[in-house]
């Protein structure tokens, strides 16, 4: 019997372009003999099954069904392919939970957590996982520039806390920028977050569980040509990603054994892909990612590639996994 598998894509937030890439990736990739993949397309105003046609039919959210000629089709498993909210921030997770319906991705509360930055940053901490200086504003506090300064230093970067895909990040080299460089944050989050700028090698780690084992994939390297790693070096090619990173074997060493006690600690499943700058030889967290991108230039499946992992493998076990 071949399982019936949603694939969830779209979503809210400023990512819903690359979350549909993504998304149709997976739906070209998964072995038709053994799956039957539908498309499921996740918007603030609809939530529908798109067929090879386009044609769009509703999903029924009471139990996350679709009707096709008369007859109801319900799913073996969720393929989890949103980007931002609702898929990486808990609410696809707990909805899937209630209605006793496997999914790919992590659970509710370590999707959340992962989604909040300053939280995520709180509770690795004690775990010995180092992290930049950071400054927390809320929308409504006053803000002091010279407290951050003398927190943080210059240049900085200002982010939005629960934004993903470097939407709402700037750089400000100068205090006069970090007044403009807030605004633009709260545009997209009612929480930010202020970070030191860390000057060094810059690496994005992918841990998965595959073979009901965590493992952690080869590590890339990235060079950006902008300022820093933006949506513009993410997904329109102004950054150069290599695969496997150029580290010495302590700098591995070093940043796959945090990679790999990040995944545990928070009790991760499915994918995950970490970045982290090293300063001072240490490897620094800045943050988790646990949708990531999923097209072929997607640096998950890159790294997978490396392992000699195929994407066609990689989704498979995804689904195995989530199926357990």
């Amino acid at each position: 019997m071949k399982k019936n598998i949603a694939i969830i894509m779209g979503g809210y937030s400023s990512e819903y372009q690359i979350s549909l890439k993504s998304g149709n990736v997976v739906f070209e990739t998964l072995d038709k003999d053994k799956y039957n993949a539908y498309r499921i397309h996740i918007f603030k105003d609809k939530w529908v099954y798109v067929d090879t046609n386009n044609a769009e039919f509703t999903v029924d959210k009471n139990n996350f069904s679709v009707t096709l000629n008369n007859s109801k089709i319900t799913f073996d498993c969720v393929f989890n392919a949103i980007h931002g909210s609702p898929g990486e921030d808990g609410f696809m997770q707990g909805y899937f939970k209630l209605l006793n319906i496997p999914q790919t991705s992590c659970d509710m509360y370590q999707a959340s957590v992962t989604f909040n930055k300053r939280d995520c940053l709180s509770i690795l901490k004690p775990y010995g996982i180092k992290t930049a200086e950071s400054f927390f504003l809320n929308l409504g506090d006053r803000i002091n520039e010279d407290a951050i300064i003398t927190k943080v230093g210059l240049p900085c970067f200002v982010k939005a806390n629960k934004a993903g895909s470097s939407f709402g990040v700037t750089k400000a080299h100068k205090k006069e920028e970090l007044k403009n460089a807030i605004d633009v944050a709260f545009k997209e989050d009612d929480e930010i977050i202020i970070e030191s700028f860390l000057d060094g090698t810059e690496v994005s780690v992918g841990v998965i569980t595959y073979k009901g084992k965590t493992k952690v994939l080869p590590i890339t390297e990235i060079v950006s040509e902008n300022d820093f790693f933006d949506y513009e070096a993410k997904y329109l090619g102004k950054s150069q990603e290599i695969t496997p990173a150029r580290l010495t074997t302590e700098q591995e060493t070093k940043v796959n054994t945090a990679a790999k006690k990040v995944y545990e600690v928070l009790k991760m499943k499915g994918f995950s892909r970490s970045e982290f700058i090293f300063k001072d030889n240490e490897p620094h967290l800045l943050e988790v990612n646990t949708v990531p991108g999923l097209t072929r230039e997607s640096i998950l499946p890159q790294q997978a590639a490396a392992a000699g992992i195929s994407m066609s493998d990689l989704f498979d076990n995804a689904i195995e996994e989530a199926l357990k």
